[in-house]
C-alpha cells in the first residue's frame, strides 16, 4: 500500500490582474500545464473578468489598496502544495513549463527563484535591470504554500521567506513589461505614486538633498555597472528611471505632508 491516493491540484498558478484584458488571455493559456488557475480581479472595469472565466477554476474580486494584502489573499486561495506566481504580462515557455514540473516533483526545497527575460515593445532588453526598484533579472516565482508571503506596502511589498531555498531554475520566464518607452515613462509616475504614500505612512520620507546625492550613483550603477550602455536608448531610459525613482517618490511625498510636517522628518 502506498496511502491514500492526493486527488487534489498539486500547482496552482496565481495570477492577480487590474485591468489587463490586453494581455490576460496569452498569459493564461501558457499556463496549461498547471493543475489549478487562480485568478485574482483587483478594481477591473474592462473585460478582465469574462476573460478569466474561460480560464479560471477560481476568480476573486476585490480592491486592495496594499499590494500584501492582494497577494496573500491570493496565496491563501490557492489549494495546491506548490504554487507559481505570473503577472498578466508575463509568459512561461514550454520549456519553463516542464522545468516547473519536473522540479516540484522530487526536491527537497521550499522555494525557487526564476530567471526573467524582459521586453520592451517586443524588444528584448538584457541588461540594466534590478537597479533602482524598477525592474527585474530574477523573483521568487515557485514555492510551496506556506513559503511566501508578503509584508505591507502598495508596491513592492516586502517578501518573508519561510522555507529552504533551492537553486534558482534555468528556463526564464517571459516578461512583457512595457508596451512602449512611453509606458516606461508612464510606469515610473505609477510606482513613485505608490512609493509616495508608503514614505509617508512610515514616516520615512527623509530630505531631499539625501536623494539628490544618490541619483547620479544610482545612475551609474545601472548604466554602468549593470551594462544598460549596451542596450542604447532604452538602456538610457531604464537607468534614468531606476535612479529618478526614489528621488521622485520623494518629492511627492514631501508635497503631500506639506511645509509644516516636513519639519519632523
Amino acid at each position: 500500500m502506498t496511502g491514500e491516493p492526493n486527488y487534489g491540484p498539486k500547482l496552482s498558478a496565481l495570477v492577480v490582474a487590474h485591468n489587463e484584458e490586453d494581455d490576460l488571455e496569452t498569459c493564461l493559456r501558457h499556463l496549461h500545464f498547471v493543475d489549478e488557475i487562480v485568478v485574482l480581479l483587483d478594481r477591473c472595469t474592462d473585460g478582465s473578468k469574462a476573460i478569466a472565466e474561460k480560464f479560471a477554476h477560481k476568480i476573486i474580486e476585490g480592491a486592495w489598496e496594499f499590494e500584501g494584502e492582494r497577494r496573500n489573499t491570493g496565496i491563501d486561495a490557492c489549494t495546491g502544495p506548490w504554487i507559481i506566481d505570473a503577472d498578466a504580462d508575463e509568459w512561461i515557455s514550454d520549456s519553463l513549463a516542464a522545468e516547473i514540473r519536473e522540479t516540484i516533483e522530487n526536491t527537497p526545497y521550499d522555494i525557487f527563484d526564476i530567471p526573467v527575460r524582459n521586453y520592451i515593445g517586443g524588444h528584448y532588453v538584457a541588461h540594466g535591470w534590478g537597479g533602482g526598484s524598477f525592474g527585474k533579472v530574477s523573483y521568487l516565482g515557485l514555492y510551496k504554500t506556506f513559503a511566501k508571503r508578503y509584508g505591507m506596502g502598495r508596491h513592492h511589498a516586502h517578501v518573508e521567506e519561510r522555507g529552504i531555498r533551492g537553486p534558482d531554475l534555468k528556463q526564464p520566464l517571459d516578461h512583457y513589461v512595457d508596451k512602449s518607452l512611453s509606458h516606461t515613462l508612464r510606469r515610473l509616475d505609477r510606482y513613485t505614486d505608490y512609493r509616495a504614500k508608503d514614505l509617508v505612512d512610515q514616516g520615512e520620507i527623509g530630505y531631499l538633498g539625501t536623494y539628490v546625492r544618490k541619483l547620479l550613483s544610482r545612475f551609474y550603477k545601472v548604466y554602468v555597472r549593470r551594462k544598460a550602455y549596451k542596450e542604447g536608448g532604452y538602456g538610457f531610459i531604464i537607468a534614468l528611471c531606476g535612479a529618478l525613482y526614489p528621488l521622485v517618490s520623494h518629492i511627492k511625498a514631501a508635497n503631500e505632508v506639506g511645509p509644516a510636517s516636513k519639519k519632523s522628518h
